[in-house]
């Protein structure tokens, strides 16, 4: 089982498609939907929020087109984000793991401090990573410092040991949650793979993939995200 190795590292590791209009995209049984974790609906309409606030603070940029070029494939990769937070929250609920709004302050200010300032966690944050994409705003940021918070407690909860062993138990008893939980995507997006404890290619997608219009300044030629 393969997964983003940053989950125990995030602070270390630089913290750590403007999207369609997709409102077709989704099965008959969850219209909508980008992916549905447990009874939890991931909308398409949000993932387009967050894809949206990541694509202005990388307009603002002076490299904004480097930054929007080398994430073509944002909205997959914050599909993949969305559905690996939610795996990970229920299976927190699960262990009884809970995080503060206090240790995600605590954790900010620590984060804050090892990177030199807000700025450039802010900077670092934008700029993505192997196991992240891109992301921007407090709320994103702190989504991630959440999830960090959570895969450390849940560690600890189930006794594992430090190192790489530890982060395979936490991934396997994040995949048997989901598996017990069921885990449907949007095949647009891909699929989802107990081994990778995120999303693989999809088969056989349900509806062609959005090719962008030649004034789309967000998307470019999208390659595996």
């Amino acid at each position: 089982m393969k997964r983003r190795t940053s989950a125990l590292a995030v602070s270390s590791a630089a913290l750590l498609a403007a999207a369609p209009l997709l409102t077709g995209c989704s099965t008959d049984s969850h219209p909508g939907a980008a992916a549905v974790v447990g009874d939890e609906r991931i909308t398409v309409s949000s993932v387009q929020a967050q894809v949206e606030t990541v694509r202005e603070a990388q307009r603002e940029q002076p490299d904004a087109d480097q930054l929007l070029a080398s994430s073509a494939g944002l909205t997959r990769a914050m599909v993949d984000h969305l559905v690996y937070q939610e795996v990970l929250e229920q299976t927190a609920e699960a262990y009884g793991v809970e995080v503060s709004t206090a240790q995600i302050q605590q954790e900010r200010i620590r984060t804050e401090a090892a990177l030199g300032g807000a700025d450039e966690l802010r900077q670092a944050a934008l700029l993505g990573t192997a196991d992240l994409p891109p992301l921007a705003g407090d709320e994103q940021i702190d989504q991630v410092l959440r999830r960090q918070l959570l895969f450390q407690s849940i560690a600890v909860q189930l006794n594992a040991p430090a190192g790489p062993e530890g982060e395979q138990l936490v991934y396997e008893t994040m995949a048997a949650t989901a598996d017990e939980i069921g885990v449907e995507v949007n095949p647009r997006y891909g699929s989802w793979s107990a081994e990778a404890v995120g999303l693989a290619d999809a088969d056989t997608p349900w509806v062609r993939p959005y090719v962008p219009a030649e004034d789309d300044e967000a998307l470019i030629p999208m390659p595996p995200a």
